[in-house]
């Protein structure tokens, strides 16, 4: 036998032994997987940014940042899970009867422990640029503040329903986009291309929804990393700071998704032609992500 064959059975024989056989681990590895990509280049970005005070990043670096991040994301766990990486998607798809719903807290619990794990890989990758801006002195706020690495907090002039509010629009809107892209019966996108036009709906959002607290649309995406700080040194005034800002982030993303995926149903997708009509109306199908159909 050649060694070429013999590299192929081995493989076999590895898969036939280690391969997942029930789907529901499989998306739960490829929910975790793809928000610590997220997490690891977000906010790396914003870590670059802020422990070099500025000489490296900037508001653009970091939505590009994040852009890449959620495209790369998609790419990693799009086949998958479907790639919701993101509580408030996977909501959006319960409600819409994308998701069943007995797998929505297996998603969301791999979503905020991936966010998490992702949390632990970018204060690794900074510990010493950290300890050198800091000097071992952890702030939450203030001019030397570096919790805001890992999660959001409000701007001065921004409200408690502000707040909510901003984060109930960004989120809606990022719902409403995603339903866009990967519905078959709309314009949609290329396949394959899905990952990309995602990604510039988290570049759009983030270009014209940033001031008042950063985007943060994700719940896991927010209190993962903010229970990462709280237990890495910042404390928690990580969840005192900005009014007891925390739960914002998490309540209104849930409620956004919920409203997003409202109107697009509404506005959009109850009104499509019936299969055996969409020759007539010229709408041509388009590829849809699998595991979110």
């Amino acid at each position: 036998m050649s060694s070429g064959n013999m590299d192929l059975e081995r493989k076999r024989k590895m898969k036939e032994q280690c391969a997942l056989r029930k789907d529901i681990i499989k998306e739960f590895l490829a929910e975790f997987l793809g928000i610590f990509v997220l997490i690891l280049f977000g906010c790396g970005s914003v870590a670059q940014t802020v422990l070099s005070k500025g000489a490296l990043g900037e508001p653009l670096t970091i939505h590009i940042g994040f852009t890449l991040g959620v495209m790369m994301a998609v790419y990693v766990a799009g086949g998958v899970s479907g790639a919701h990486v993101n509580p408030a998607v996977s909501l959006a798809m319960v409600v819409l009867g994308k998701l069943p719903i007995k797998k929505f807290p297996v998603y969301v619990a791999a979503q905020f422990l991936g966010a998490f794990a992702g949390s632990c890989a970018v204060y690794g990758l900074y510990y010493d640029a950290l300890m050198e801006h800091t000097g071992g002195v952890m702030q939450v706020t203030g001019v030397n503040a570096t919790a805001n690495i890992w999660a959001s907090y409000p701007a001065k002039h921004i409200s408690v329903l502000g707040g909510f509010v901003d984060q109930v629009i960004g989120t809606a809107a990022l719902i409403l986009c995603i339903l866009a892209i990967i519905d078959g019966k709309n314009i949609g996108a290329p396949k394959g291309m899905e990952p990309l036009c995602i990604g510039l709906i988290i570049m759009a959002i983030g270009v014209s929804m940033g001031l008042n607290c950063g985007y943060p649309i994700n719940p896991a995406r927010d209190l993962g990393p903010r229970l990462f700080t709280a237990v890495a040194g910042w404390g928690m005034e990580v969840f005192r700071a900005g009014g007891c800002w925390w739960w914002i982030p998490v309540a209104g993303p849930m409620v956004g998704g919920v409203v997003g995926a409202g109107v697009y149903f509404l506005f959009i997708e109850l009104h499509h032609a019936e299969p055996e009509k969409q020759g007539e109306n010229n709408v041509k199908d388009k590829y849809e992500m699998v595991t979110l159909s």
